[in-house]
This record gives structure tokens, sequence and C-alpha cells, in this order.
């Protein structure tokens, strides 16, 4: 990993920082030891018929200082700091390319939509004051009012779902903030909302609401008031969720020391936090959003993929070629698995990725190759070709495109 060796030059500085601080104190420390002697011997009581050669006392600690050689001494260990300094801008720069601008493509954005896309990342983060100031802020140098206008009439006429996406934002913030309280009433007003949606998705978080309020319950000392709330929000969940109604009805049996039960997990932090995480993520996906952010998610994959398209620009400028123009990339670039979103095909002849110009095509066989990959095959459709993973047989007329 590039970064991990940009850390281990930093800590070999931080290292050799720590010795030349060190080794300074002791030669100081050294340096005054003996003058503080020396003056101790000139100031001392002395006998008058004998007086103190303060001559040869400062003869002496000159000696002494010389072969201390605190210069020499401090001259080494600077020296070497000085080396590994020179040394940690250079690799920075080897490894960090301060003109990122070379891996970049032009393109013509649409600066209103993008600054509505960075407007709605801060609303769905809650900083509702950071992007209201955004959005009225936004505009073109030098004629800030006519901007605002044209920014404003844009966003009222072509982006009229924006302000109800802040208020929706505002709702969800407004139910998570109650939660941290542990105050789960606008979370279960909410559930009982959009309790359909919630069952189409699969959610189980209204039983999980229930559940975390039941225990809130039982823990402030109230068996009674817990049992009564499990009649009347649990028992209908308990046909589908037997086991886990079963656990919350046990912790019963524990109460006033259910952090020693085997239903401990039932009161962990954790529980809460996975509740509101949850919570978020259903919020968002009511709303037709990302629990991540589309910006920061955009951001992060172009952060892991600037180093390979960085190497592409220098290879590229060194033959001389534009790689802009170009539709595909001519290598790949690796993003982790969470940034894949969409199942993709490679041709296992080509070895390419498919695309609109070059897509998977689906042969009488069952076997899937790309499109040019065919056409090479059957040179260029002029006559019938054999799969390569079976003995059958096929024309172009015959295969069908797939779609993923």
């Amino acid at each position: 990993m590039e970064l991990n060796t940009v850390t281990d030059a930093f800590d070999r500085v931080v290292k050799k920082q720590k010795l030349s601080s060190s080794k300074s104190h002791e030669v100081i420390d050294q340096v005054g030891n003996e003058i503080e002697q020396a003056l101790a011997k000139i100031m001392s009581p002395h006998d008058p018929s004998s007086p103190v050669d303060s001559r040869s006392i400062l003869t002496e600690l000159k000696l002494k200082l010389h072969a201390i050689a605190p210069l020499q001494q401090l001259e080494g260990c600077q020296k070497e700091l000085n080396i590994s300094l020179s040394k940690y801008p250079k690799q920075l720069d080897k490894f960090f390319n301060p003109d990122i601008s070379r891996a970049c493509r032009n393109v013509d954005f649409d600066f209103h939509v993008l600054n509505q896309i960075i407007a709605n990342y801060f609303y769905q983060l809650g900083m509702f004051d950071l992007g209201d100031s955004l959005v009225k802020e936004a505009g073109e140098p030098g004629e800030p009012e006519a901007a605002m206008l044209k920014f404003q009439f844009l966003v009222k006429e072509a982006e009229p779902e924006a302000a109800m996406l802040k208020f929706q934002f505002l709702e969800m913030h407004q139910v998570l903030e109650a939660m941290k309280v542990r105050n789960l009433e606008p979370a279960l007003n909410w559930v009982y909302t959009n309790r359909e949606k919630l069952k189409k998705n699969g959610s189980t978080l209204e039983l999980k609401l229930h559940s975390l309020q039941y225990m809130e319950i039982l823990e402030k000392g109230n068996p009674p008031d817990a049992v009564n709330y499990a009649k009347t929000y649990l028992a209908p969940f308990a046909y589908l969720y037997k086991d886990e109604i079963m656990k919350l009805m046990g912790c019963l049996a524990f109460r006033g020391r259910l952090a020693s039960s085997p239903y401990s997990e039932l009161i962990s932090p954790t529980r809460w936090e996975n509740v509101t995480e949850e919570l978020n993520e259903q919020f968002c996906s009511l709303l037709g959003q990302s629990s991540n952010s589309p910006l920061s998610v955009a951001m992060a994959a172009g952060f892991e993929g600037l180093p390979t398209l960085l190497k592409l620009a220098n290879v590229m400028a060194a033959k001389k070629q534009e790689w802009q123009a170009m539709k595909q990339l001519p290598v790949p670039v690796e993003l982790g698995k969470e940034f894949q979103y969409h199942s993709i095909f490679v041709c296992p002849v080509s070895r390419d990725q498919a695309s609109e110009e070059n897509p998977p095509l689906l042969m009488p066989c069952s076997h899937v190759l790309c499109k040019q990959s065919i056409i090479k095959l059957s040179k260029s459709g002029t006559r019938t070709f054999k799969c390569p993973y079976c003995p059958a047989e096929a024309s172009v007329g015959q295969c069908r495109q797939l779609f993923f």
C-alpha cells in the first residue's frame, strides 16, 4: 500500500526528531552542569590567605567543554534529522500527485443542479443551515442578485421536489435526535404512518422499536407496565416472530439483573444504534434515496480510482495520446464491492467488459459472448460459427441481446 509507505517514512522522521531532541537536551544538560560546577567553585567561601584562582577554573572548564564537543554532537544528530526531512517531501511528491486535474475529464456541469446535489448532501447529514446558506449564496460571481433569482426560479420550476426533500430529511433527523435521548414516540408514529410500505420492504422495524420500548419499561422496574405493553404492542407479532417474543418475555424472570442474564444483548447500547441505523436506511429508502449520500459515494469512488487514472494519464501523456476522448478506458479501474450497484458482464473470449456499443449476446446454446467477439467468430456475420464452449453452431441472426 502506498499510504503505508508514506506512513512509515513519516514515522522515521518522527523517530529522528525525537532522537535529535533527546540528544540536544542531553548535551545542553552536560554543558550546563559543567558551567554550574565552575561557578560554584568560584563563588564558594575560601580562605583569604589562599584566594581562588579563577583563571585556572575557567581554563579547566574550557578543556571539559572541548572534550564534550557540544557543537559536533548537535550537528551530527541534526544532520540525520535534516536528511530524513529532505527525503520525506520527495516521497510525498512521489505518492501524492499535487495535480490531480490530469485525471479529470472535461465535463460540462450544470452548476445549478450540482449546487442542489451538494445542498441535499448537507440536508441528508442534518446540516440544514449549511445547506440553506449554499442555496442562498449559489450564483455567478459579479451578479449575485441576478444569479440568485435565476437559481431560485430553476429550483421552483425545475426541481419542486427539492423543498419537499429537505422537509422530509428534517423530519428524519427530528426522529433520529429523539431516539438519541431514547424517545421512541416520533419513530413509532412514523412507522405507523408508513406501515404498509415497510411491510413491502420486508422490514421488521416496528417490532424492533416496540422491543426497545418494552425493555426500556422493564429496566425502569415496572414489570406490570411492561407486561401490559407487551400484550398491546408485541402480541400481534407473536405468530410470525415467536422466538423473539419468547426472549422478551424471558427477561421478566431476570428483572433487576438483566446485565448478567442470558438476554443481556437486549439491553446493549449497540441494539439502539443498530435500530437507529435501520430507521435511517428505511426512511431514505421510502424517499427513494440511498442511506449513503450519492455525493459521498461518488467522492469515495473517485478517491479509490484516482491512482489508476493518474497513472493512465502519465502513460498516455508519454505516448502523446489523448485518453479523455475515449469512450472506454483502456485499463480497468478496480473499485470495492461497496461501489458495485449493477451487474456487469465480461466477455470470456475478448475479456472486455460489455458496453452499449458491445452488448452481451445470448447464443442458442445459452452461452453468452460480447457482440464484437461474435462478429469476429462469424467473419462479420457471413457464416455460422462454433461456440467456444460447446459443439453447438450458431449464426449472428440467432443471437439475442441480453439486458442486465
